[in-house]
């Protein structure tokens, strides 16, 4: 379950509400991070951590990003996070550079990664979800494995 810290914010004044697209996709993310994390499958595992990922970038982003006027070309998330929240720079980085890897994977590659890639990438998955819920103010229970 999420919850909204609003006690919290600058000057005393509580921080703006979350949109319920921000909360849906957080509570996604973690749902596809525990299910990488039950799974025995070293490309599942970093397949589904990946898409956590994704997800909590989603999440990001429909609380930071704003459309570009008269911009209506494709972007990925990872881009759009260097505009939207250049503090969250390094983990786009970063997991831009495992996209290729899920989309193999996603192609029937299943030898792609290492378990060892797979365990790194469930804990960078499991890190950026936290950090993005404590930035947009949001408290969760711990995510079962």
């Amino acid at each position: 379950m999420i919850h909204s810290d609003h006690s919290s914010g600058l000057n005393g004044v509580p921080p703006a509400p979350i949109s319920r697209s921000a909360v849906s996709l957080v509570s996604h993310a973690r749902s596809v991070l525990a299910e990488a994390a039950a799974t025995d499958s070293p490309a599942e595992r970093f397949r589904l951590a990946h898409l956590s990922a994704l997800r909590t970038a989603a999440a990001l982003l429909a609380e930071r990003a704003r459309p570009a006027a008269g911009s209506r070309r494709l972007r990925s998330a990872w881009v759009l996070i260097d505009s939207a929240a250049p503090e969250f720079a390094d983990w786009a980085a970063y997991f831009a550079s495992g996209a290729g890897k899920r989309e193999a994977i996603e192609a029937g590659s299943i030898n792609v990664v290492s378990t060892r890639d797979a365990d790194d990438q469930l804990r960078a998955a499991f890190d950026f979800l936290r950090i993005v819920e404590s930035s947009l103010g949001l408290l969760a229970a711990p995510i079962a494995s």
